[in-house]
């Protein structure tokens, strides 16, 4: 069964869903309006779907939505997440519009177009009696995923490890919309420097400027980068000194590390807290760690992208693409967990995190077909 021709159908039910979620602001850090985001999207659920919604209280950050449909044995995941990078006040800047094929707004692309895609796309599963009994799916919508989902990691590694599949509502890769069957793993580290102080006119020599070290441990830090093996290190704020007439004495850099296997995972924290100082008087503080795991491509993804593969012909003619990125998501999380995963089956569009992100709305129909086109397969 094709499905396109009916979400076609629904289009303009999406399109008024997209816009309202658009045009509310849901900050990873203000539990108030992710909160009321979050009741917005449990009460779509309830009404649009036959599901059991629970909404799970979280102190720091907006709460989460577990969405059940079905009760089959077997369980699978779909993930999203109802945060933003936008600061409260941007709905408003910048309201939900459309302008020709493409639709605009703070959270557009990355990803409330994708969550409305996955309700439509099991709303039609459930119409057309086309979801498999003995499949149990629950979709699951975080708060925190945008600042690296510190207090939602846990509860999706408790439903991944239960479920014999997992697919991620981040944006596809273009030009093609390609769904993402690996990812690297990423760290954060904050590099810290003591010196010495001192007059850089009347006394210079009595100074240990953290400032210098810093430069050159920069460098030393950029030659670890290795793209052959897909490793990237990139130190992206830097912090020292107080004057230009003073040797600084202080100084911060602010370090992201990007590999591709879970071997260079494992290793890399203790490889950056090894760094040693080039001056004998600097004091060297390294903190942060490696957060999230790299989705490698098993033989488990490997088959889930051909079911995709499958889905993308027979809904919409498409010979579907794969890719590896160096992005990260929840998805790296569920991929540690031995879950097979894949990632990016939202909507196509393009400007993640930028003010002119957008999606095709063309695409809104088909993505929640190949959504569907790959539950109904499993």
């Amino acid at each position: 069964m094709n499905f396109v021709s009916q979400l076609e159908r629904w289009l303009p039910d999406m399109v008024a869903l997209l816009a309202e979620s658009v045009n509310m602001d849901s900050p990873s850090t203000d539990k108030s309006l992710t909160d009321r985001m979050i009741g917005w999207y449990a009460a779509r659920c309830s009404e649009v779907l036959q599901a059991q919604v629970e909404r799970v209280p979280n102190r720091q950050y907006g709460d989460r939505l577990a969405v059940r449909v079905g009760n089959g044995p077997r369980q699978v995941l779909l993930v999203g997440h109802a945060d933003t990078v936008w600061p409260a006040g941007e709905a408003k800047l910048r309201p939900f519009r459309i302008d020709g094929d493409r639709a605009f707004g703070p959270g557009v692309y990355d990803m409330k177009a994708g969550l409305i895609q996955a309700l439509f796309a099991l709303k039609l599963l459930q119409t057309t009696n086309k979801l498999s009994q003995q499949l149990s799916i629950v979709l699951l919508i975080n708060s925190d995923e945008e600042i690296g989902s510190p207090t939602s990691r846990q509860w999706i590694e408790s439903y991944a490890r239960k479920s014999e599949a997992a697919f991620v509502l981040e944006p596809p890769m273009e030009p093609y919309g390609a769904v993402k069957t690996a990812r690297k793993g990423s760290g954060r580290f904050l590099l810290s420097l003591e010196g010495r102080s001192a007059h850089a006119g009347v006394n210079p020599e009595a100074g240990v400027s953290a400032v210098e070290e810093m430069a050159r441990q920069i460098i030393r830090l950029h030659t670890w980068s290795e793209p052959s093996r897909g490793i990237y290190i990139n130190v992206g704020v830097v912090n020292g000194g107080i004057g230009a007439n003073v040797i600084a004495d202080r100084a911060t850099a602010e370090i992201d590390v990007r590999v591709q296997t879970m071997d260079d995972f494992r290793h890399f924290a203790a490889r950056m807290n090894h760094l040693t100082p080039f001056h004998p008087e600097v004091r060297m503080q390294m903190t942060g760690d490696m957060n999230r795991p790299p989705m490698e491509r098993t033989k488990q993804i490997e088959r889930l992208f051909n079911i995709a593969r499958g889905a993308a012909w027979d809904q919409l003619n498409l010979d579907l693409g794969e890719t590896s990125t160096g992005g990260v998501s929840d998805g790296n999380f569920i991929a540690a967990c031995g879950t097979p995963t894949l990632d990016g089956l939202g909507v196509r569009g393009d400007g993640a995190h930028s003010s002119s992100e957008y999606i095709w709305l063309t695409e809104l129909p088909r993505r929640a077909a190949l959504l569907a086109g790959i539950l109904e397969r499993l």
